[in-house]
């Protein structure tokens, strides 16, 4: 008998040019699904197609904003991931506009073609939260779980890699300041968690091989302070830093001018979320709806750090660490 080959399931990624978008398109590119990642700008991901086969990874123009652009980027899909997200608002990207009314038009679009869908939140989202990024982020979550019902919802903590915007933009003013801010003290928790680990939740979630209609929150195998965190990241790039606590009324003066740059490096909403712990709960936990959980072994700071932030070391790759 001739055997029959199936085509490869169509995932349609929003947002899959950034950060985690990458890392999604790889994890999914090695299954052999094919992919289109849906972008604003499609002719800035040209890094993407070398991580799949010839043909396997195609980009094309969508704004969460512009509906008629969704419902074109998601035609014939099999599954929709959306990972679109801002962490600062400018111009028309507001976090309504993107985090709330965007989720629900991807949402919408994926049910209007019968695909699947996975949504990627934050942890610490809370439709009741002072800060705009964490109650939009709620709403966001709602609006997926009101239109499709067995979506899969995803809480990452503060995510970490070779890309990411934490580790690396604190490295970056070690290397040229002699002191780090610890705002508010440094006493807030996070659970750092890698983001190849999140990528990875993702792609299973397009095997189909996690439950349905649940919102999962993913850490990392360790709890650290923000001071914690600061502490690690100087011992990676070998460097002594003097860490000065910056009272959260500080703090908020200090994000309201530097809230007026392009890319401010902190923001008054930022402040806010920085008051609460971003770590998962214990009701997670007790669930399963975990890395763990997913059969994921979490990867920590302290083995991948070294593997990027090398750079940001007085002699880079060759510089090494004194005998203990």
């Amino acid at each position: 008998m001739t055997e029959i080959l199936q085509t490869p399931k169509l995932v349609v990624i929003f947002g899959g040019s950034g950060f985690v978008g990458r890392h999604v398109v790889r994890a999914l590119a090695k299954r052999g699904y094919r992919i289109r990642v849906a972008c604003r700008r499609p002719d800035l991901a040209g890094h993407l197609q070398p991580l799949g086969n010839v043909g396997q990874i195609q980009a094309v123009q969508a704004n969460v904003r512009v509906r008629w652009s969704v419902d074109n980027a998601v035609r014939g899909a099999d599954h929709v991931i959306n990972l679109v997200g801002i962490l600062h608002e400018g111009g028309r990207q507001k976090f309504s506009a993107v985090q709330e009314f965007g989720a629900r038009a991807i949402a919408e679009a994926a049910r209007a073609v019968g695909a699947g869908m996975t949504h990627v939140s934050a942890l610490g989202a809370d439709a009741n939260s002072e800060s705009g990024y964490a109650r939009t982020k709620a709403l966001g979550e709602q609006a997926v779980l009101e239109t499709v019902r067995e979506a899969i919802v995803f809480r990452p903590s503060i995510m970490f890699g070779p890309e990411d915007s934490f580790f690396n933009r604190f490295a970056g003013m070690a290397r040229l300041s002699p002191v780090l801010p610890l705002i508010g003290g440094g006493e807030t928790r996070f659970q750092p968690v890698y983001v190849s680990d999140v990528a990875e939740a993702i792609a299973r979630s397009v095997d189909g091989k996690v439950k349905r209609g649940q919102v999962y929150e993913l850490g990392g195998p360790k709890v650290l302070t923000f001071k914690e965190c600061m502490q690690e990241l100087l011992d990676v790039i070998g460097r002594k830093r003097l860490l000065v606590p910056v009272p959260w009324w500080l703090a908020n003066i200090q994000a309201s001018i530097l809230e007026l740059l392009p890319n401010p490096l902190l923001t008054r909403d930022q402040v806010i979320q920085l008051r609460q712990h971003n770590v998962v709960s214990e009701v997670a936990e007790k669930d399963g709806r975990t890395l763990a959980g997913l059969g994921i072994q979490g990867q920590s700071v302290g083995t991948i750090l070294p593997s990027y932030l090398w750079r940001f070391r007085a002699a880079g790759q060759f510089q090494r660490k004194p005998a203990a």
